[in-house]
């Protein structure tokens, strides 16, 4: 299935990226499911939260 690789190329992008590249891929990226958004975000760091929050406005 395409998606599914596209969305582990994805997952993969978003595991490597720093911070501002995670927040980058994860507001701009489309055609996602629920559940794949959130694995993504059980990927990201807690910390930077509000960070992503502001980013998505």
């Amino acid at each position: 299935m395409a998606v599914d690789t596209n969305f582990e190329e994805i997952k993969e992008k978003f595991r490597n990226a720093d911070v501002d590249g995670k927040i980058e891929i994860y507001t701009t990226v489309q055609g996602l499911t629920v559940e794949q958004y959130k694995e993504l975000l059980r990927m990201f760091p807690i910390k930077y939260l509000d960070k992503l929050e502001k980013a998505m406005g």
